[in-house]
């Protein structure tokens, strides 16, 4: 078997997922082909984004005008999943902006409900509700204060800018949604070093980090997050293109996984890397010389995290197993 068709065969999960940066260019193209030109320049292979506000400036401009409606989450999500389907990627973890909700109006569990819709026969998805770190001393307060009673919402995810500082507020909100049985992840350690890994683990006891890699910087952090039983969902391809490292062969992915942390490996905002999940484990098969073991290692840890009955996890698992027994 190829490597390409190997990649594809695997049972798949995806875990740190933007869903408006993860809408496909296409449908911008189709609707406004005058202002969306079918090859930007940013979605070039070799393309590297200067700085986060000006990939935060091109993910802005290029979603926001088309996510105006539940209608177009709808819209847009059924055409993400199509492309997971495709890629035999199975389970999916999916976040989208809960300050949407206050830019159009839209209520969030209508969001929530948009997006389930959209869910084709054969795909398992956990959606979260994505904020920014100053988000709770704002508007957001009482829709934030509200999330444990969304039975459809999976968890929270702490995201934006990560040298922004970490408020009071964050660590009892976190507490308060993990009570009422939400999964809270925190990006951590992609532009902000391996200390904010530990206070996401420490200070949030978050077990789920976004990112992550900047703890290779401090090898107590790994053995922490080891210790804790951590996740780092993990975005190579995203790592290069933003400059947390200049090329795929000196990411630290290996070396975390060496270390005994469970590392999943995801797209974040394919609209602007211009990335799938295939491409990922390809990547990481042509540039790190990852073997076919280490690949399906990342798919089984993926399923080791996944929000599913304990008989999908393991079919999952056997059926991964076989395609790499002698």
């Amino acid at each position: 078997m190829s490597l390409t068709a190997f990649i594809k065969a695997l049972p798949k999960t995806e875990t740190h997922l933007h869903l408006e940066g993860a809408l496909p260019y296409e449908l911008l193209h189709a609707w406004q082909p005058g202002k969306f030109p079918s090859n930007p320049p940013f979605r070039a292979r070799d393309f590297r984004y200067k700085s986060f506000p000006a990939f935060d400036e091109v993910l802005l401009g290029h979603a926001l005008p088309w996510f105006t409606s539940a209608e177009r989450y709808h819209k847009a999500a059924k055409a993400i999943f199509a492309r997971h389907v495709a890629q035999n990627v199975r389970y999916v973890e999916v976040s989208f902006h809960l300050p949407v909700v206050g830019f159009i109006g839209v209520p969030g569990r209508e969001i929530i409900a948009a997006i389930r819709s959209a869910v084709p026969t054969g795909l398992e998805v956990r959606i979260f509700a994505g904020m920014l770190r100053t988000d709770y001393e704002g508007s957001l307060r009482s829709v934030i204060d509200d999330l444990e009673n969304w039975p459809e919402l999976s968890g929270v995810d702490l995201h934006g800018h990560e040298k922004t500082p970490t408020e009071p507020w964050t660590a009892k909100v976190w507490a308060r949604l993990r009570a009422a049985g939400k999964v809270t992840k925190v990006h951590a350690g992609e532009f902000d070093g391996s200390s904010r890994v530990r206070e996401a683990i420490e200070s949030l006891g978050s077990n789920r980090i976004q990112h992550g890699v900047r703890a290779i910087e401090d090898p107590a952090v790994l053995a922490l997050a080891k210790a804790r039983g951590v996740t780092f969902d993990v975005c190579p391809i995203s790592n290069v293109k933003l400059g947390v490292y200049s090329y795929l062969r000196e990411h630290p992915l290996r070396r975390i996984m060496q270390a005994g942390v469970n590392c999943t490996v995801s797209t974040d905002d394919p609209l602007v890397f211009a990335n799938t999940l295939c491409d990922e484990y390809l990547a990481l098969a042509n540039e790190l010389d990852f073997t076919k073991a280490e690949l399906a290692q990342i798919a089984k840890n993926g399923w080791a995290v996944a929000d599913v009955p304990a008989s999908v996890r393991q079919k999952a698992v056997a059926a991964i197993d076989r395609m790499i027994s002698p």
